[in-house]
This record gives C-alpha cells, structure tokens and sequence, in this order.
C-alpha cells in the first residue's frame, strides 16, 4: 500500500463520504455508510461498510464536533444507513497491504477515538449508544463496546463477533477483549467462547453474556432506539452554555521544524486571545497526529514553549474555574491531547529555556517528556540579558488533567513517593529557578549556558543512535507506572501484543492468516509458543 501524499486529519461534516451526522434535538445520529471506493489509499474496497483510517478520521471529527459545537445534543446513536450490516470492522485488505507501523498508527488513531466517546459519555454528559442493526463483526463490534449501550435488532441473523484470533491469526485492535470483561463484565470464560468463534453470537444468548443490553425488533428498530435515546437524555448532567464552531486551523500557536532525526515542536502561550486553550489544543492535537503518521522516522521528538508564564496561568485560571459546558470541553480536550502525547512512540525531549512558558498547564508538557533539560544562565545568544527560565507549578499539574492510568504527572514522575507530590503542592504558583527546579526533582539536568549546546546536542545524537523498538518499549515502561486502567490496559498491554502479532508470520507471513483471508486457502502456522 503506498501513499504519496501527507496524512490530513481535518475534516468537515459537509465533506464526510462515510459518516452522516443528523441532529433531533437532544439526540444525535451518527450513521456509518461507507463508500467503497472512498479508501485513503488505492488498493482496496471497503465494502460492507469496513473501514480504514480516512473513515476514522471522519468518526473523530464528528464525536469533536459534537461535543463543542453542540451542547444541546445529550445522546449520540451510532448505527449504520446500510440494511442488514452495522461494520464488518476494519478492511482487511487494508490491513494486509499495509506497513507495520501504519498498522500501528491506525490501530493506536481508533484506540484513541473509542476512547473520547467514552470520556464523552464519562464527562460530557452526551452519552453514546450503539443501534446495531445489522451484523457487527471485528472493529464495528469494538465501535459498539465504546458504547455505554448496545441495542442489537432482534432478526434471528444480526450478530456480534471478535473474528480476528480464528479467521486472522490476530487480535481486536482496539479495545475489544479488555472491554469484554473489564468494562461490560462477561465472565472470562465465555469471553475465551466467544473471541475464538468466528460466527459469533445472536440474540437472547448475546444478551444472556452481557454481550449487548437490549433486543429490539427490527419493525419498528429506529423508533424504539429514538424512544431509549429520549429517555437516557433526560437523565444526561450535560452541563448548559453556548457551543463554538471548530472553523479551519489557523495555526497561530503550534509550530514545527524537522531535521535528519527530530521533529521541534515550538507551543506558543496566550496573546491576550480568549480562544487561546482550544486554539492550541487543536493545533497540538493535529501536529501530533501529523507527525505520527506521516514522518514515522523522526524518533525524537523536542519539545520547547515561548510566551509569558504569568498569561499561561491567568488563561488557565480563566478557563478551569468556569462551569459552563465550553470550558468543561476544553479542559477534557487538553487531558486528551496530552494522552495523545503520553501514547506517541516517540523520545519526547523538553528544553526548558529563558522565554519559555512551561507553567500550569503547559508545564504538563515537560513532564510528559522522558527527560526534561532547563538551562541555567542567560539566554545561549545574549549572555547580557537577565532573563532565566523558571517553571511554574499550579493546580493543573495536580489531578486535573490525569494520565491514562489515572495518575497525575507527578503522582507517575514520582511514584511511590506520594509526600514529595504533597511538598510540591506548597510551591503552587511560585517561578522555579533551575536550581531550584533541578533539587526538587522536576528537570533531569540544568546545564550552564557554558555547557547546555553541547549536553543537548549529546543527548540528542545519543538517542538517535538506539534502537526505535528498544526506545519505544522502553519509554512506555517508564511512562505509566502504579495502576492499571482499562485505558492503560489498551494501549499498554493489548495494544503491544496486538503490535507484536502483526509481525510475525501466522499473521502477516506470505501463508498467515491475514494474506489468506479470503483466498479459500487455510493459514499455515508456526505452531510453536514463544
């Protein structure tokens, strides 16, 4: 499969060519309708209504969408506008074709998508049910699962399955096994029956396993699902306020640069813009999803602010104090973005220097980082100047903006050692010298200016001469310490199976699963454990 062309991921409702979003009210619909030759590469059909990542692209911007543009929508129905088929996941074709870390990019974008319509339905009070009215296999069932509630059409033939472990040698890449048993409960035991059938289940016994909620007869399917719909939206604690259009990006505050081996990425602090928060999450958010899929060498990836710590935390103030559903959104998107950041294989280096602006909330950027450099003197081309760099903590740094496994950033970076996270709290709003900063174990280093070219250069140099895999198992070890969660689970644990999978030849080999699919000829497997 090749592309010749960059990865975009805006979008419009006006330009989808899978997606239908329609508005009733207080209920949303989302309806999947597929156009076959509507692929994001050339090569494959995606046809009973599969999809790829241009499809999940669409999905995204609608569930965004949704949540900023209208506040009055309190359930979203995801179903399909095709008879007889909800999603029969994603293309295989596709997957076959792909390389492998397009597969991984794809199989983390979707990951992250599920994910924001269940914070949808945990924090925006717009609660997302599914309308399966169709069969449901693979990926379309994992839709489902990120659902608070599947209703399945009772027509003695619509199914639900997780096929991937019995026809393709892989499996459910976003979420599904973990969701089975930690989010909808079914007992280990059939949820072993059921991902290893690949007819699936229908009917009472789907219901019986916890497999979906309700049955509704396929006469009179939509008008029952609208019924359910209205009544959950009377129950939703979505907060009241006024929605905003998500225009075109202007890219104002998030620049990038790019070398042989790194990517910078430059995040600039407010400018007296009442927008300044969702306009630098949207950018963020995109320039992380553009490097990921489109510069896959870049393995390092330099993080640096400029602007006014003081505009930062006035901005922040303004914004995680208010009550009404705008700043609520916001504040969720840039919890997000910055798991976005957490989840990127990628060396996340900080610089931390004279005009930067890494307080509050832009602060969670640094210590999202695997190491975090500050300089301590003056600017490296004026040494007559008095400006320092200095880091500012605030309550945003403390919970509000938690990591995938629940943590804050501090609890992570200093883990086991719940009073130096009380000691930090004391320090809440002052400037942090390097020195400072360094003592109290918020910087790995704070070289003078004497010194600081050439420790960045090193450490830089130094990371790219290492293993990308080693680095990336490696950071994802030392990232998400202490608990797990069903999100850290996901992407730590099914994810890097899913990964490993992909690779090897039962499924990706010239007579795995995933090139047979299809062909009439079984798989052949290496049948030894490793």
């Amino acid at each position: 499969m090749t592309r010749t062309t960059p990865v975009t991921f805006e979008r419009h409702p006006s330009g989808y060519r899978h997606w239908k979003l329609a508005i009733d009210d207080d209920v949303a619909w989302l309806e999947l309708d597929v156009d076959a030759d509507g692929g994001l590469v050339p090569g494959y059909e995606l046809k009973l209504n599969s999809y790829d990542l241009g499809v999940d692209i669409e999905l995204y911007d609608a569930t965004q969408r949704l949540r900023f543009e209208h506040p009055e929508v309190r359930v979203v129905v995801v179903t399909s506008a095709k008879d007889n088929v909800f999603c029969a996941g994603a293309n295989i074709r596709m997957l076959a074709s792909s390389s492998h870390e397009w597969k991984v990019n794809f199989c983390k974008f979707t990951n992250e998508t599920r994910n924001a319509m269940e914070d949808a339905s945990a924090n925006s009070g717009q609660v997302y049910i599914a309308a399966v009215n169709g069969t449901c296999a693979g990926g379309g069932y994992e839709i489902a699962l990120a659902c608070e509630k599947i209703l399945l059409v009772d027509d003695n033939s619509s199914t639900v399955a997780l096929p991937e472990v019995p026809l393709l040698g892989v499996l459910p890449g976003t979420g599904g096994l973990t969701r089975l048993v930690d989010k909808r409960g079914v007992r280990r035991d059939l949820a072993d029956v059921f991902a290893t059938r690949p007819d699936g289940m229908k009917g009472r016994a789907a219901v019986d396993w916890r497999l979906v909620d309700e049955l509704v007869p396929r006469k009179g399917f939509r008008e029952a699902v609208r019924a359910k719909a209205k009544e959950l939206a009377r129950t939703s604690e979505r907060l009241d306020g006024e929605g905003v259009e998500l225009t075109p990006l202007a890219h104002r505050y998030v620049g990038i640069s790019l070398s042989a081996t790194e990517a910078t990425i430059t995040v600039k602090g407010p400018e007296g813009d009442d927008g300044w928060l969702l306009d630098v999450t949207r950018e963020l958010d995109d320039a992380i999803l553009r490097l990921r899929t489109n510069e896959p060498a870049l393995g390092t990836w330099v993080l640096r602010t400029e602007g006014d710590p003081a505009k930062v935390l006035e901005h922040e103030r303004a914004v995680f104090d208010a009550k009404d559903v705008l700043s609520n959104e916001i504040v969720h998107y840039w919890k997000r973005t910055l798991k976005r950041l957490d989840v990127t294989s990628r060396s996340l280096i900080a610089l931390i220097e004279p005009g930067s602006c890494f307080a509050g909330l832009l602060l969670e950027l640094a210590l999202a980082a695997d190491r975090q450099y500050i300089l301590d003197g003056p600017p490296i081309d004026d040494e007559d100047s008095e400006e320092r760099a200095s880091i500012v903590l605030s309550e945003a740094n403390f919970g509000r903006l938690p990591m995938g496994n629940g943590l804050s950033r501090l609890e992570s970076r200093f883990f086991g050692d719940p009073g130096h996270v009380l000691r930090l709290a004391e320090v809440r709003g002052k400037p942090l010298s390097p020195a400072e900063a360094n003592d109290l174990g918020l910087v790995t280093d704070a070289p003078d200016d004497l010194d600081w070219e050439d420790e960045i250069r090193i450490a830089l140099e130094g990371r790219a001469s290492l293993s990308p895999d080693a680095l990336t198992g490696m950071e994802a070890n030392h990232r998400f310490v202490g608990p797990e969660t069903l999100e850290s689970k996901i992407f730590g644990r099914l994810a890097a199976w899913q990964n490993w999978i992909f690779t090897r030849p039962n499924a990706s080999g010239p007579e795995g699963a995933l090139r047979r699919y299809g062909t009439g000829q079984k798989a052949v497997f290496d049948r030894k454990r490793v």
